[in-house]
């Protein structure tokens, strides 16, 4: 069985729960200064992409290594807890820093908020993947650089590192990001910059469309923006992303997905050449997938609790297809039911099914949207 290191940001998930008939179009219909909303409890989960893709690659059956970084606190502790439930665990308990967490808004009805602090993932550098670690590993997955400091600054100094030496090592290696707040620090990098640095080093680019917006096109993400809501809520999918992975892939990387929501996704693969250079540990078919592109369509979940995780495991099921050496319409295809399976869940992982249940469910014919 090959070896995945899951490795960068990782916290406290703290979601309460919203009474389900309760559904509303705008956020400021239920917090309101002064008033009490009664509540159903609270999910307290671990969150980040090395607990959300990490701990799903694992449920997927693959062995995995976690490397994140948390205080030495009761937050900390609680993740470490959880960790061990799944028989993982090893992060590094940094005493001078604070664990992060989130709370997550997740009200029915619209889009979910995350009030977040970002705590020991921004110290966070290269040196806390050891070279050891890299040795015997077939694909290094790095997750949320834009809520980890160190991995922005000096041009991504750091986040460039690490996938350098991941590829010096022959790992295949994919990179995801997080959302980006334009008043943040991080809102404030030069992340198209950030992309051309390291994409040279990356084999599969899985960020989101409004992610790739705000720092490819930032005149189109600022448009979105104002228009309110869900940005990819009636998006021609393969118009407004195809440009985008054009470019990506222009910058280095071999193959890009573009998570769209509830519109579906969007894949496109460099060519033979470019594809060869995907880390030697791994076996990618590059003649049959050079230059593959299409629209995957999102599958229709049974009911949508949250969607808190989604894109982060719907990247496991991607990743553990690839390492199958499945094509690259079934490794999208497959990302797309298990994002459809996790929103049935409060958390990330409990509404996850087996790559098998979600071929079954696939060949059965499940509706899309």
């Amino acid at each position: 069985m090959k070896k995945i290191i899951a490795a960068g940001h990782i916290c406290l998930d703290i979601t309460p729960v919203f009474p389900a008939q309760r559904s509303c179009r705008e956020l400021n219909e239920v917090l309101i200064p002064g008033k009490l909303v009664h509540m159903e409890g609270a999910d307290v989960h671990t969150g980040g992409s090395v607990a959300n893709t990490g701990l799903a690659l694992k449920i997927l059956g693959n062995d995995v290594v976690l490397m994140g970084k948390v205080g030495a606190d009761a937050f900390g502790t609680m993740v470490q807890n959880i960790l061990a439930k799944y028989g993982a665990g090893g992060l590094h308990a940094d005493p001078a820093s604070s664990t992060s967490y989130s709370v997550v808004l997740a009200v029915p009805g619209i889009d979910r908020v995350f009030l977040h602090d970002p705590g020991a993932n921004d110290s966070f550098v290269s040196a806390d993947i050891p070279d050891s670690a890299l040795e015997d590993a077939a694909l290094l997955h790095f997750g949320y650089p834009p809520l980890m400091k160190r991995m922005y600054a000096d041009g991504g100094h750091e986040l460039v590192s690490i996938f350098r030496r991941a590829k010096e090592h022959g790992l295949a290696a994919s990179l995801d990001f997080a959302a980006i707040d334009p008043s943040s620090e991080a809102g404030k990098a030069d992340w198209e910059a950030i992309l051309q640095n390291v994409l040279p080093y990356v084999d599969f680019f899985v960020p989101s469309f409004e992610e790739l917006c705000f720092m490819l096109d930032r005149r189109r993400y600022e448009a979105l923006a104002a228009r309110g809501g869900d940005m990819t809520a009636n998006l021609d999918v393969e118009a407004e992303c195809a440009p985008l992975a054009e470019k990506l892939l222009a910058m280095g990387c071999r193959f890009v997905l573009i998570k769209c929501g509830t519109a579906g996704m969007f894949y496109r693969a460099a060519g033979r050449e470019a594809l060869r250079k995907i880390g030697r540990r791994i076996c990618v078919d590059s003649e049959s997938w050079a230059g593959r592109t299409g629209v995957q369509r999102c599958f229709r979940a049974e009911t949508v609790r949250s969607g808190t995780g989604a894109g982060d495991t719907s990247i496991a099921a991607f990743l553990t297809a690839v390492l199958a050496g499945r094509t690259p319409e079934d490794c999208v295809a497959l990302a797309a039911a298990e994002g459809a399976c996790c929103v049935t869940a409060y958390d990330a992982l409990s509404g996850l099914k087996s790559i098998p249940e979600l071929e079954d469910r696939i060949r059965s014919g499940w509706e899309t949207r």
